[in-house]
């Protein structure tokens, strides 16, 4: 059973967002392939599942980083393996798949005491008594 996806379609399901889709495809793959009536009904029922053209770009970045890093085959890009409806869901999710856990959020800092007036004075007394020992050393 296939999950719900992210974002519903916001475009009704015609001919021209199937055209789109498919000019995506084109576009980042580097590809030229025609829209014949088979591919149509591919993208159709993509399309009709409810995943959407950032769907489908999140899938083919994540396809083609897998590939350049070796751990795919150059046919999952092929698009008769990317829009079946069951592998493309399970690329989408593994794309967003994070594989270390989200980072804590930084503790918030002690809260400020009040300063004793004479507390900045009494530091920088300190400090210059520092550097005289320290000069009286290197001489």
């Amino acid at each position: 059973m296939l999950s719900q996806p992210t974002a519903p379609v916001a475009h009704p399901l015609d001919a021209a967002a199937i055209a789109q889709a498919h000019q995506l495809y084109c576009q980042l793959t580097g590809q030229s392939l025609r829209l014949g009536f088979d591919r149509e009904r591919m993208w159709y029922e993509l399309l009709r599942a409810g995943f959407s053209l950032q769907d489908l770009h999140a899938v083919i970045t994540y396809l083609q980083r897998e590939i350049r890093a070796g751990r795919r085959y150059v046919g999952a890009l092929k698009l008769c393996n990317l829009l079946q409806l069951d592998r493309f869901e399970e690329d989408l999710q593994i794309s967003r798949v994070r594989l270390r856990p989200p980072t804590p959020p930084a503790p918030d800092p002690p809260p400020l005491l009040p300063l004793n007036p004479e507390q900045p004075q009494q530091s920088r007394q300190r400090a210059l008594q520092g550097l005289r020992q320290i000069k009286a050393v290197l001489q």
